[in-house]
């Protein structure tokens, strides 16, 4: 019982998933071989701390020098300033297609997507597409992708820093794909896009520009579907927004 009320525990705290194969005794002390006095000292330099804003500068410029989606991903999964890049299993890039002038965007992959590398293919994804079939569109008339591309240990919010660290590939992403409508899905996606720290149940339904891209594009937040799963009161928010969202892309 001693080991199943561990178990439980580390549960309770988000380790659900081992990261590596045979299970590690951290009670005997690792052997230690010696260091020759220039590799360590380069690894002092390295391990020592990036003050934010050199991070944020360097993912501004990775950013910008990718001129293809395939760069841009190829740009961030080489990106290793931001430390959920070392827990997360996969990359979770983006879904659908890159062509249909309409992209969703959410706040971060949660277990599922983590293990399959694709966004939104857990609860809150499949809800997501039967709302969104509601209003006859599938995964071949929109793109989706998430404001962070990896997954928060143990499903965790991201922090602040790494919101920054992240917004400049979904900055550029936005910039090659050029939509005509982008629909931000939650508070995180909504504040990191638009720079106010409203609350979503203000701003959603309500259009919105896109500044920093031309052409500049509108932007429509709504409510997260993993919100609305917890809060089924909502549901009725979320069908006028479809909506909303619908009359948009009849007028084209």
């Amino acid at each position: 019982m001693d080991a199943l009320a561990a178990l439980s525990l580390q549960i309770a705290w988000g380790a659900d998933e081992a990261l590596d194969e045979q299970p590690i005794d951290r009670t005997r002390p690792a052997p230690v071989a010696p260091v020759p006095a220039r590799l360590a000292q380069a690894a002092a330099v390295a391990a020592a701390p990036v003050p934010r804003q050199n991070v944020v500068a360097r993912a501004n410029a990775v950013a910008e020098a990718a001129c293809t989606l395939d760069e841009l991903r190829a740009a961030l999964a080489g990106f290793t300033d931001c430390p959920l890049a070392a827990t997360a299993t996969n990359l979770v890039f983006a879904d659908g297609n890159p062509a249909a002038g309409l992209v969703l965007v959410g706040e971060a992959p949660g277990a599922e997507e983590d293990l399959s590398g694709r966004p939104f293919v857990g609860a809150s994804g499949q809800f997501l597409d039967r709302m969104l079939a509601s209003i006859g569109l599938d995964r071949s008339k929109y793109l989706i992708t998430n404001l962070i591309p990896w997954r928060p240990p143990g499903n965790r919010a991201p922090t602040d820093a790494e919101v920054l660290m992240c917004l400049p590939f979904l900055q550029r992403h936005l910039t090659l794909l050029r939509p005509r409508i982008v629909v931000t899905l939650g508070a995180l996606s909504t504040h990191a896009l638009t720079g106010t720290d409203i609350g979503i149940r203000k701003l959603r339904g309500k259009w919105r520009d896109l500044p920093g891209h031309d052409p500049s594009p509108r932007l429509l937040p709504m409510l997260h579907p993993a919100y609305l799963l917890r809060t089924p009161g909502a549901k009725r928010d979320a069908w006028a927004d479809l909506l909303t969202l619908k009359r948009a892309l009849d007028l084209g």
